[in-house]
């Protein structure tokens, strides 16, 4: 279900014009991610937010699994960074920051239950790649409106975009 829906919104953000389609064809779409680092990168952030309330249910593994498939990291690979984390690079594009930001928020519902520790860390993870604080917690604040809180992409962009004008 999750995985579907980053396919809808990897199409949305580039439909309602945050970013221009070349843009999009050359560094948003997870299989176009530039390297094998990045990938990791993607990954280990995503595992260690997962982490933050000291617990890694099955549909978190489930969620993270599927995205490590997507970007066509090896199961042992992906079993190894359960239990060591890599260098964590921030993502260049506008683009690629917001999607990162997008999949950790549906990490974070992904088991129904937000603890405080996991909106802290989204939080400063979202400054840490320089999205708009106002942005966030926006974000933060209206998955509430929505069922399983997953935010249509066209909300979403939305808010980011009223952010950048």
């Amino acid at each position: 279900m999750f995985l579907g829906f980053l396919d809808h919104f990897l199409y949305e953000i580039g439909h309602f014009g945050v970013i221009d389609m070349t843009e999009l064809r050359e560094g948003l779409t997870i299989k176009g991610m530039s390297t094998y680092k990045e990938k990791l990168s993607i990954l280990s952030e995503m595992i260690a937010f997962a982490k933050a309330d000291h617990a890694l249910n099955d549909a978190e593994y489930n969620f993270l699994f599927g995205v490590a498939i997507n970007l066509g990291i090896e199961k042992e690979i992906f079993d190894s960074l359960l239990n060591k984390q890599v260098k964590i690079i921030v993502p260049k594009t506008q683009a690629d920051r917001i999607l990162q930001f997008h999949r950790l928020v549906l990490l974070m519902n992904i088991d129904r239950e937000q603890h405080q520790i996991e909106i802290g860390k989204l939080h400063n993870i979202g400054l840490g790649m320089g999205l708009p604080p106002s942005a966030i917690e926006q974000v933060l604040t209206v998955m509430h409106d929505y069922p399983d809180m997953i935010i249509p992409p066209e909300v979403l962009i939305n808010i980011f975009k009223a952010h950048y004008n």
